[in-house]
């Protein structure tokens, strides 16, 4: 068993400067600042995340391309059910798994966000099998454990424009697999057709085939609902989160708190509309028992029958809310950010009601009108650089790609933008609000 990681993590400042080292890091290099420090306490060759907390790119790798590109959400979710049923919660687990292709030794542990009920998933894949000391898979449950919490709170408050780019992502995320899960579920399907046809010879061939287009069938099912149990939050658990996280409000006082929640309880809400659901209700709940001395509260949601999240906040104090009164915490820009409003409606003596709508899917791509849109996540990092003035040689760098690869965004860019030359591409940019980090870098 190795022992040197402990002249590297033997002295609790060292491990708290570290951990210091990954609070500091912008949200998009978490994983990889996260990697560099657990290095000496477990080495591996590649590291690897599968978020539910984060909506905006929930899967993530780092290390030689060659192995790291290969390595799916589905490979890391496979890890972490065969993990959580051989070892006891909050203990990482190491052994064999298959991952890109091949069985390799890894370890994996798992936490959960303070506000959330997924699993945030880190696999270290290894080098060799030899087991690592119990004392380090313990410091690194922990860094882990720190590193989701952090993610989780960076998720729940994220800047309004974070919420918009994630929606979009996990948008796009979700119709590009609902496209490729059709297209190869009609090819397999048509495979299928042949080989159990009776007309063939060779029975064992004709089964043995079947059962593999059967089962890349069920992976191409099982991908598409993980991408889903990604994005979004089934309405009771997201309702019943927004209850434990108000009843820490109304502890010590002697305000009654009546829930009612959704009535289609299955139904998914996109989770960044749950994220800003529970923001605005719990700004509302604060305002009300600061300014309207209420001896009660009912909260209600509801799915309308546009399309919308429909949060009521009702009190019975003294009914002296603004109408503006969701601008503090940046809520009224969170909701605006999501296409949705919302309406304060105080009667003195009678209490407040508090209404937020918040549409459960973006408009159809043919309705945008900012013409940013159309671009992916990485596409709009890429024209922020390019915005900047940059070259293809420092884009490259800055966003740790190849040159190749940059020069691939660019025209992918200049033809969605329907512009000729990079500097129309700027100008574009810089009317959107570009350059700036805030319109790119979100919860992940």
């Amino acid at each position: 068993m190795d022992q040197t990681w402990q002249e590297h993590w033997s002295r609790p400042e060292d491990a708290l400067a570290r951990a210091v080292e990954v609070l500091r890091t912008p949200r998009p290099d978490v994983l990889r600042r996260l990697g560099e420090v657990i290095a000496t306490l477990v080495p591996y060759e590649v590291i690897a995340q599968l978020n539910g907390i984060c909506t905006f790119s929930p899967t993530h790798a780092y290390g030689p391309p060659e192995l790291a590109d290969q390595v799916t959400g589905l490979d890391l979710s496979r890890l972490a059910e065969h993990a959580a049923g051989t070892t006891a919660t909050g203990h990482p687990w190491q052994g064999e798994g298959e991952l890109a292709g091949d069985v390799r030794p890894v370890v994996v542990t798992a936490a959960t966000g303070p506000g959330s009920d997924g699993s945030a998933v880190l696999v270290l894949v290894r080098a060799h099998a030899d087991p690592v000391d119990p004392r380090a898979l313990t410091l690194l449950q922990r860094f882990w454990e720190l590193a989701v919490a952090h993610t989780d709170h960076r998720a729940t408050d994220a800047a309004p424009t974070h919420a918009a780019v994630s929606r979009a992502a996990a948008n796009a995320r979700a119709r590009a697999i609902a496209e490729f899960t059709g297209t190869h579920g009609a090819a397999l399907s048509a495979v299928l057709a042949p080989l159990r046809s009776t007309d063939l010879d060779d029975a064992a061939a004709r089964r043995a085939a079947t059962e593999l287009a059967v089962t890349a069938l069920l992976d191409l099912r099982r991908a598409a609902d993980l991408d889903r149990a990604l994005s979004e939050e089934p309405a009771d658990a997201a309702f019943a989160r927004l209850a434990r996280e108000l009843r820490p409000l109304l502890r010590h006082t002697r305000v009654r708190l009546d829930l009612a929640p959704p009535a289609d309880a299955t139904r998914s809400v996109p989770a960044d509309t749950a994220h800003t659901a529970r923001d605005a209700v719990r700004v509302a709940v604060m305002l009300m028992l600061d300014q309207e001395k209420p001896t009660r509260l009912h909260l209600s949601w509801q799915f309308t029958a546009d399309g919308a999240l429909r949060a009521v906040v009702r009190d019975d104090g003294l009914g002296l809310l603004a109408a503006d009164a969701l601008t503090v915490h940046r809520t009224a820009d969170r909701i605006a950010a999501l296409g949705g409003r919302y309406d304060v409606e105080s009667v003195p003596g009678w209490g407040t009601t508090v209404t937020v709508d918040l549409p459960l899917g973006l408009p159809s791509p043919t309705a945008a009108t900012d013409p940013l849109d159309g671009l992916q996540p990485r596409e709009l990092e890429v024209l922020d650089q390019l915005a900047q003035g940059r070259r293809n040689r420092d884009i490259a760098a800055a966003l740790h790609i190849s040159e190749s690869t940059v020069k691939f965004h660019v025209a992918n860019i200049l033809a969605k933008l329907g512009v000729g030359s990079r500097g129309e591409a700027a100008a574009l940019a810089h009317r959107a609000g570009m350059p700036g980090a805030a319109r790119l870098h979100v919860a992940s």
